[in-house]
């Protein structure tokens, strides 16, 4: 994969804010970066607070839904909350269920299961509902692109309520221009929709809900601020579910991240705790990479219904039995990700996918639940947009995808969806299904209809500020905290260093899979460093550069001439008690 690498350089008088909000000019210049840029906005970011968060009225439909469900409530009607099997979607669920049980309503529950019902509300869970007296169906995380369900739902006489934050679907005229197809739902809270006047459309599926949440409290006399029991869960799905962390849904994860580090939720205590963790460590990453993967692998390889009951679950004993679980699971989940991925490179390359601009890999035997993953590793490697399509139970073939920034995947698939029955998603991700046979003329005709350049393949490696290995420090480090969180829209910082000097190397770690470094800058700085990426490509591009025998040499701690660039973070080390700033190599050149 070609990388290109760019200094972000945009203008600002760094001193002079710096001065004004109590902050290194380092760390003016990376909020401007960010296109941060007035002093309102500034204080916002650096701040956080409650009060950034918009008014949930603003959501078209909130108040005509909450004044349905206060009506049901108050007429003892049964209430069906159906959910979905990723993070966001339980999360959500866990919202809406324990936000609905506050205000006293019978509900209950249903999380379809990813192999047998698919994603999102189907027929079946209608029939279902009316054989089980339900009166109203609360859809989260889904039915936006249930129309067909929800209109069997409606002639059946259910009240059908749908919160939700996917794209509405929509096909194109003969000019060109877009038809929204919305459900005929009673009540439609959804950001997407393009007559909704809410101020920040990137919401995930579970704040939709938690806002939808804050309605029906004030409309049924319960404080607002009993919501913010739930804001862990808001943050969680947030971050696990690749939400851009700007604006709202970076103040809603910054509150929920402080929360989570005070929550008695004996789910969420239990799965830290599995994970050998404390509530005080948890950052956006750890919800990201360590938890999340942990909700999900019950959806995936199990029964989503398992990771609701853990956060649901009143007991520390029982919860901690489910969060150990589900940590089995996500290991398993690991594995088998690992032999997926394996056989999707060796395919791609023996059959000269690699060539196309669009992959789409064909793993008859795979996971299903494992397609998304894999097509999420296939994209970083190739830095292209990917769907991994494989076998499902109905004879047909299932599917997963995952973009590039220069690909809206969901308005490219809308040019081929005659040949799906069902489909999707998001600009940067999206589901599917097909018949069997209409798999290569999927890949031919996204491909035909691909106008992407051979520029829109070179990742972009941005860089906040190139800084001089002297000028860190552990009160800049502990600043950049400020920042937090970090992820999607929101990135860490990005720092580079030019002509560095290693003066000596060491490979360590239980399976030789960390090489430490000591790097000198030629102005003064020296630090350790360290690189946990692929050692031997790293060692051959030294060796590429300069000669074997300057790498053995840096291995042996002798001097040698050794020189190159390298992206990396500033972190401080703990150890022993004691602490130590050191970088972590990200990318070299």
């Amino acid at each position: 994969m070609k990388e290109r690498w760019y200094v972000t350089a945009k203008k600002a008088d760094f001193q002079a804010i710096g001065k004004k909000f109590g902050i290194d000019q380092v760390t003016a210049r990376i909020i401007r970066n960010r296109d941060i840029v007035d002093d309102d906005a500034i204080r916002d970011y650096l701040e956080c607070s409650p009060r950034q968060l918009h008014s949930p009225h603003l959501l078209k439909d909130a108040q005509k839904g909450a004044d349905l469900l206060a009506l049901k409530i108050a007429e003892g009607k049964k209430i069906r909350v159906i959910g979905d099997y990723d993070i966001d979607g339980v999360n959500a669920s866990y919202i809406l269920i324990t936000g609905l049980r506050v205000l006293g309503a019978q509900v209950d529950h249903v999380i379809p299961d990813r192999v047998h019902d698919g994603y999102g509300m189907n027929r079946g869970m209608v029939v279902k509902a009316l054989e089980d007296g339900v009166d109203t169906i609360v859809t989260c995380d889904n039915g936006i692109s249930a129309a067909p369900e929800i209109a069997f739902a409606k002639e059946s006489g259910l009240t059908v309520i749908v919160t939700d934050h996917h794209e509405v679907p929509f096909s194109l005229d003969e000019q060109g221009e877009k038809i929204y197809q919305l459900p005929a739902a009673d009540a439609i809270i959804n950001p997407k929709q393009a007559d909704c006047t809410y101020p920040y459309a990137g919401l995930c599926g579970a704040a939709v809900a938690w806002k939808f949440i804050q309605v029906l409290y004030e409309n049924m006399g319960i404080s607002v601020e009993r919501s913010f029991e739930m804001i862990a869960h808001v943050a969680f799905a947030t971050v696990g579910d690749v939400m851009d962390l700007t604006g709202e849904n970076r103040t809603l994860v910054k509150l929920g991240l402080q929360a989570v580090h005070e929550t008695d939720n004996p789910g969420l205590c239990a799965l830290i705790s599995q994970n050998k963790l404390e509530k005080g460590q948890i950052r956006s990453w750890h919800f990201g990479f360590v938890l999340g993967p942990c909700i999900n692998a019950g959806g995936r390889l199990d029964t989503a219904r398992r990771s609701l009951q853990l956060l649901m679950e009143p007991s520390l004993e029982k919860a901690s039995q489910l969060a150990k679980e589900l940590v089995e699971l996500n290991d398993r989940r690991k594995n088998l990700t690992l032999q997926g991925l394996e056989d999707a490179k060796h395919l791609i390359e023996e059959q000269g996918l690699c060539n196309d601009r669009v992959l789409v890999v064909y793993l008859p035997q795979c996971h299903e639940s494992l397609a998304g993953i894999i097509a999420g590793r296939i994209r970083e490697q190739y830095h292209k947009p990917v769907f991994v399509l494989t076998n499902a139970e109905d004879g047909g073939v299932k599917g997963s995808g995952r973009s590039i920034e220069a690909y809206s995947m969901y308005e490219e698939m809308t040019k081929c969806k005659d040949l799906m029955t069902k489909f999707g998603g998001h600009p940067m991700a999206a589901g599917l299904s097909m018949d069997k046979e209409n798999v290569e003329t999927f890949r031919r005709d996204l491909n035909a209809f691909c106008s992407l350049t051979e520029e829109d393949f070179v990742e972009k490696i941005h860089i906040d500020v190139p800084m001089p290995l002297y000028y860190i420090r552990t009160q800049l480090i502990r600043e950049f905290e400020r920042l937090e969180p970090f992820g999607k829209g929101n990135e860490k910082p990005v720092f580079a260093v030019r002509d560095v000097h290693p003066l000596r190397g060491n490979i360590v770690g239980k399976n030789k899979n960390v090489l430490k470094l000591a790097l000198e800058d030629g102005a003064g700085g020296i630090m350790d460093a360290v690189y946990f990426g692929d050692i031997e490509s790293f060692l051959a591009f030294l060796r590429e550069k300069s000669s074997s025998a300057q790498v053995e040499a840096l291995l042996r701690g002798e001097p040698q001439q050794i020189r190159f660039s390298a992206t990396y973070d500033p972190s401080v080390d703990t150890y022993l008690g004691r602490e130590k700033v050191q970088v972590i190599i990200r990318h070299y050149c």
